[in-house]
């Protein structure tokens, strides 16, 4: 048994998380943990959210919110998304606890101590009109090496440079876009020339690199090393433990990859025994495995490194995994820009190891892929659903109706061995693979040895079989169960979901990651009782996903905080609505004869958020609030179960992709009903939140239709 360390790229905590984000550092992470347990392996998966630096204070400013309000929402979003996903971090924490804090400030003195850290004087940026100094995320300019316009302060996503706000050509504020002064102020910085030649020496011994993480690194060493400001005048982070320097907080790069050491600590702490990371750190056989996407090369193969060898004692990495990026049309995926389709999205639409298998397939590893969404019907229907879907059912189906267990084999003939001899030879392809990190060939191999077995069991005909040949039926069916079985272990770092379901069919009690990857080999006993099969997945409709009218509506749970008369109007409510981190609406409400304001405060309520805006009697109605109308009676929509502000309200089966404003035609398409027991339906399903289902907020009869 060997020990690995898996860390995982730490995503802002300033929105969802995006399909890039999972074709670039999680799912490949959570194939190769899934992969590395089943073997029999201990692993230690750790990550978090980063809530610290400007990502998140520019987020909240526009939002109207505190940076810690922020941070956690969006926090307690990539916990559900993973959770849901079937990412299986034995951590995954944050960078606000009190233990990460303290473990960046004693890594912070430790390199201060040995000399690693030093003062300097710098010329930064500084707003004019906002009145504060500009660290790199509030500074956007032209990239001084390939022209891009959009450059941030700190990073250049065309080119991969890492950049300085006062370099930049035409900085502009990203808050007001006004032109900055240049200033001068103190600030730490890190030493990252005094590590260059043994950064050299270890990396040309990382041959087993990725040629591209190999080659950006080479090209760094050899464009010479600049010592890195290490602070940053900021409130929102993690104040520098150094005498002079309090007004400043630690940048957060440093913060971020120290998250790598501290949830190791943190994840020691919770199993109860405080020393228990150190068998990951410091034992020199354990390797690390990091995971990221290709902008965050340098700072896993440089400056992290830099880092643990001013340090001292602790494992340097063995294997970056960088992935390209993942676009959508010409753009890269990214939160701040906008260019994004949200994981919780898809996931209203898509089952999650659907999703996986169509982001692995998809999974930019050696070079940029374009994320297609259109195509995930074909890779579901064709490979899913006619392939290996097919394969399961069509075996299990047909030996419980005539069998109800393993049958018992007789002779094995060619066409068997064949069989059993490729099963063999997509074991080790697969392993292979997924050790070496090329995830989407490991799936492929999988896939190949399915159609193998239809094939096989065309050829073979059982149904033919049973009538004249009962036990060589027999052997064929073993045979089918047996690929079935490898498959289904293979499977597991994949397509957990379907890998269990697919165990359990086959007659076996437990958790198939109790078992191990070795069984995949192992003979299926005969007389082992098979459950009643069950279809694995289901063929999808291209319109029905991507082409719903429902699809273009953008509704929001809402909690009403405050309810005023309209001055100019009988019947109508001025209602203050809060959406959570969509801020506050203003809506206009003709609900006046049926409710008071007494009744409307603090209720939850569904809004849609993309009607465009209206004057109703000479006030702005910034969206609309649904009711049911029974008749004389009128019922507003609410919520059954839980849920926050700004929750997303989706119906399974559609994926949301809301048009930015929609004309009250639009909504009209879409027809909502209520069922007899109040839930609000589309299509016979119901419209629901990740925690709840919306419902009427009184009786009203089935049927009623929604204004």
């Amino acid at each position: 048994m060997e020990k690995i360390y898996i860390g995982v790229a730490w995503p802002y905590a300033n929105g969802p998380l995006h399909l890039g984000h999972m074709c670039g550092a999680y799912l490949p992470a959570d194939i190769f943990a899934r992969f590395n347990r089943i073997k029999g392996n201990e692993v230690l998966m750790v990550s978090g959210s980063d809530q610290h630096g400007t990502p998140i204070t520019i987020t909240a400013e526009k939002k109207g919110k505190i940076p810690e309000e922020i941070a956690e929402y969006y926090h307690k979003i990539h916990v559900k998304d993973l959770k849901r996903l079937g990412i299986s971090f034995d951590l995954f924490t944050k960078t606000t606890t009190e233990n990460h804090t303290r473990v960046v400030q004693g890594l912070f003195r430790t390199l201060y101590d040995n000399g690693y850290i030093y003062p300097k004087k710098v010329q930064v940026l500084y707003c004019p009109v906002c009145k504060r100094y500009l660290p790199d995320r509030y500074v956007e300019g032209t990239c001084p090496f390939c022209g891009n316009k959009n450059a941030k302060g700190d990073q250049c996503d065309e080119c991969g440079k890492t950049l300085d706000p006062v370099n930049l050509t035409d900085p502009r504020c990203k808050i007001c876009g006004s032109i900055p002064k240049i200033r001068e102020s103190e600030h730490l910085f890190l030493k990252l020339s005094a590590f260059t030649d043994r950064l050299s020496e270890w990396v040309e011994k990382n041959n087993h690199w990725r040629a591209s993480v190999r080659k950006f690194t080479k090209k760094w060493l050899a464009n010479g090393l600049r010592d890195r400001a290490i602070s940053r005048d900021l409130s929102w982070g993690i104040p520098v433990p150094v005498d002079g320097f309090e007004d400043k907080t630690i940048y957060v790069w440093f913060d971020a990859v120290t998250g790598y050491l501290s949830a190791s600590i943190e994840w020691a702490k919770i199993r109860g025994d405080k020393n228990l990371w150190k068998e990951f750190w410091k034992d020199e056989r354990v390797k690390h495995y990091y995971f990221i996407a290709k902008d965050n090369i340098p700072f896993h193969s440089i400056i992290w490194p830099a880092m643990l060898m001013g340090y001292g004692g602790l494992n340097l990495p063995y294997q970056i995994s960088a992935n390209e990026f993942l676009k959508l049309g010409k753009d890269q995926f990214s939160k701040s820009t906008g260019v994004c389709i949200w994981v919780q999205d898809c996931l209203s639409a898509l089952n999650p190891d659907v999703l996986r298998y169509c982001l692995t397939v998809t999974m930019p590893e050696t070079k940029d892929s374009e994320c297609k969404p259109y195509k995930f019907i074909g890779y579901n229907n064709s490979e899913l659903v006619g392939n290996l879907g097919n394969l399961i059912h069509r075996i299990l189906t047909f030996t419980h109706k005539n069998f109800g267990s393993v049958p018992r084999p007789g002779p094995l003939i060619k066409q068997d061995e064949e069989l059993l001899e490729r099963i063999d030879v997509t074991f080790k392809e697969v392993g292979d693979f997924i050790q070496n990190c090329h995830f989407k060939r490991g799936l492929k191999s999988i896939m190949d040895l399915a159609q193998t077995g239809n094939k096989y069991f065309d050829q073979a005909s059982p149904w033919k079989l049973i009538k004249s040949d009962r036990e060589r039926c027999g052997t064929v069916l073993y045979c089918t169960l047996r690929l079935t079985k490898a498959i289904s272990i293979m499977l597991e770092p994949y397509l957990p979901f379907t890998s269990e379901k697919i165990w359990k069919l086959i007659g076996y009690e437990g958790n198939i990651g109790q078992h191990r990857w070795n069984e995949a080999l192992t003979e299926i006993s005969p007389g082992q009782k098979l459950r009643k099969p069950k279809i694995l997945f289901k063929k999808l409709d291209f319109c029905a996903i991507f082409e719903h009218p429902f699809g273009n509506l953008d509704l929001r749970l809402a909690k009403i905080v405050s309810v005023e008369a309209h001055p100019n109007a009988d019947k109508l409510w001025i209602v203050t609505a809060d959406l959570g981190m969509l801020g506050q609406r203003q809506l206009i409400a003709g609900l006046k004869p049926y409710y008071s304001r007494e009744q409307l405060l603090n209720q939850w309520i569904v809004v849609l958020t993309n009607l465009e805006p209206r004057k109703l009697r000479g006030y702005q109605s910034e969206g609309m609030m649904l009711a049911a109308q029974d008749g004389e009676k009128v019922s507003f929509l609410t919520l059954d179960g839980k849920g926050q502000p700004g929750d997303q309200i989706t119906v399974d089966g559609i994926m949301p992709q809301p048009k930015t404003l929609l004309g009250i035609q639009d909504f009209q398409q879409v027809e909502l009903t209520i069922d007899d027991k109040g839930l609000v339906m589309l299509e016979g399903k119901a419209l629901r939140t990740k925690e709840g289902k919306i419902k009427t907020s009184s009786r009203v009869r089935a049927g009623s239709k929604i204004c």
